[in-house]
């Protein structure tokens, strides 16, 4: 996540949004996603990979008990969103999202409403302010941090080049045992040539870029419970054994996903 003037500045959020399919993109952030397919073209099928995770991610954790959740890096609403498939398992589910760009605040107070019986906010922040986050009023007028909470970050970890440990450990440390960890994020591991010059061409245009080794993701998950087949590809989790997927779709992908429970 990054600031800046939406009108001059590319977004990581509205470029995702463009690799979506989305319209709430501006020419300065299409420019800069144009670039990026040039230097890794499958990157619209990583992007929609992604969002297929979240969606049985959140649905394996709505029905695991988990009735609050905590999206950081929410980025443009694209439905069905973590809320709506929340409250579609769970209806009394309670969801805060948060991101940094003014127009995804924009778009997601007039598109993110909870049901009757859950509830939906957006707060202002970022993913390197843990504290600031968790600490938010906003937040705990609609979390209970003396309950589980499910922290999702998927898509996002590869926009952050400070101290991941640290970042997750400071969500984690504020929330209660039976809390859910959920992270899925860009890896060189299986395509280093074309994923090192997407990050390159991030890099160029001032945003934040950062991808991770397999074993830096699972560190991630240290002192937690892997929920198994633990820190794999996204489409090798829990896609259901009749679903055959080529190895060579690892590299078409280039993302590493995992999610896991705190004891």
């Amino acid at each position: 996540m990054n600031g800046g003037n939406p009108l001059n500045h590319p977004h990581t959020s509205r470029i995702y949004d463009y690799f979506l399919g989305g319209k709430d993109n501006y020419e300065v952030d299409r420019q800069a996603a144009e670039e990026i397919l040039t230097a890794w073209p499958s990157i619209r099928i990583a992007a929609r990979v992604n969002r297929q995770f979240m969606h049985r991610s959140t649905r394996f954790l709505a029905e695991s008990g988990i009735r609050q959740f905590l999206d950081v890096g929410t980025g443009i609403p694209t439905e069905p969103n973590l809320h709506q498939i929340a409250q579609q398992t769970a209806p009394d589910s309670r969801v805060v999202y948060v991101d940094n760009d003014p127009v995804v605040l924009a778009h997601a107070r007039a598109y993110m409403t909870g049901n009757t019986q859950g509830a939906t906010t957006y707060i202002y922040g970022d993913v390197t302010e843990p504290k600031a986050i968790v600490d938010a009023p906003e937040l705990t007028d609609v979390l209970d941090l003396s309950e589980p909470v499910g922290l999702s970050m998927i898509a996002l970890l590869h926009f952050v080049e400070a101290d991941v440990n640290q970042i997750v450990s400071t969500f984690l440390d504020a929330f209660a045992p039976g809390s859910y960890l959920v992270i899925c994020t860009i890896t060189a591991d299986f395509a280093p040539e074309q994923v090192n010059a997407a990050q390159n061409v991030y890099r160029v245009r001032k945003l934040p870029a950062q991808v991770r080794t397999r074993d830096e993701v699972t560190g991630w998950f240290a002192g937690l419970d892997l929920v198994e087949p633990g820190v794999v590809p996204p489409h090798r989790w829990r896609l259901g054994e009749s679903v055959e997927i080529p190895p060579t779709f690892d590299a078409t992908v280039s993302c590493y996903c995992g999610v896991a429970r705190k004891p």
